[in-house]
């Protein structure tokens, strides 16, 4: 994946009978053509909005709705020229064969043994009813405080069990340390989204920051990412002090939501072993660039704190 062939204008044709059905359509371009589409695209300018604001709801750098319709399009083209550069791997299935009963086996070299596996699942059971008895009822309370915005993806808070053991043997790896301290490590088993309207972003993230901490809850880090031009939003990092279960609360508005919707996949791959070759990752970051420069930054967005529980408090 993601490696110079400068014979792919010679592979078959798409209407070669010894190709795939399934196949998507052969790349045709060279490699610098392949960028040269991309960057056009990517520096296309932004379109300034027809409808104005009255003063005091100005966003910081607000394209129309219907530019960003236009830009949502446009990144779904674009992720689909990327994946036909880039076809994903056709993986074999995974030989569970020969693994002792119990045993979890995921892609590649991601194995619990038996003991640690039970551990986990255990633990994610745990996780589940922490959510659905205490968690997610006190998130649902602070919702209905505010009826200008709401939890989105909530019947998705909970993070799959087996998205959870491949992290735990990630860290596992990574860190040389148990799979119950793996799984420590892992911060977002549980995910609330709160979307705002641009306007009432900022205002209405204090507030909610202020009601989880009502509600008993301890911050324990919060990442304002609106200056980045990867990725725009705010991430918080809580702990429910009863239990000491950890879950992750992201703050949006409608369209950085759909941005990161529309990026996801192109940070997993970022993020994804085998790295990606200089080439793709040059490809990626600009996609993800291309999709973020569209996003309007609600006001007073950039100046919003960073916090750490050793740093200074959000208020």
């Amino acid at each position: 994946m993601g490696i110079d062939r400068p014979d792919d204008a010679n592979l078959p044709s798409d209407k070669d009978p010894d190709r795939p059905a399934n196949r998507p359509p052969a790349e045709t371009r060279y490699r610098q053509e392949c960028y040269d589409d991309l960057r056009a695209a990517t520096e296309q300018p932004t379109q300034p909005s027809a409808r104005s604001k009255p003063a005091g709801e100005q966003t910081e750098n607000a394209p129309s709705a219907t530019s960003w319709e236009q830009t949502a399009e446009q990144s779904r083209w674009m992720w689909t020229e990327y994946k036909r550069r880039w076809p994903p791997e056709e993986r074999p299935p995974v030989d569970r064969s020969k693994d002792p009963p119990g045993t979890w086996h995921g892609e590649g070299d991601r194995v619990l043994e038996p003991a640690d596996n039970a551990r986990i699942e255990a633990a994610c059971d745990r996780i589940a009813d922490r959510e659905e008895k205490k968690i997610s009822p006190a998130l649902r309370a602070i919702e209905s405080q505010d009826p200008d915005r709401h939890l989105v993806g909530l019947d998705h808070c909970c993070k799959g069990r087996d998205r959870i053991k491949e992290k735990v043997c990630d860290n596992m790896k990574a860190l040389t340390i148990s799979a119950d301290q793996a799984l420590s490590n892992v911060p977002d088993t549980i995910r609330y989204t709160f979307q705002y309207e641009e306007a009432r972003y900022t205002q209405g993230v204090r507030e909610d920051i202020a009601r989880m901490k009502e509600q008993g809850f301890m911050l324990d880090t919060c990442k304002n990412s609106w200056g980045s031009d990867q990725y725009k939003g705010i991430n918080s990092q809580w702990i429910e002090p009863d239990t000491g279960q950890r879950f992750e609360v992201q703050f949006h508005t409608r369209i950085s939501y759909e941005a990161k919707q529309l990026t996801h996949d192109a940070y997993e791959r970022l993020r994804a072993e085998p790295k990606p070759d200089k080439f793709e990752q040059m490809v990626l970051e600009a996609f993800q660039k291309k999709v973020t420069s569209e996003v309007p930054i609600p006001p007073g967005a950039t100046d919003f704190p960073d916090h750490s529980r050793r740093g200074t408090d959000v208020r």
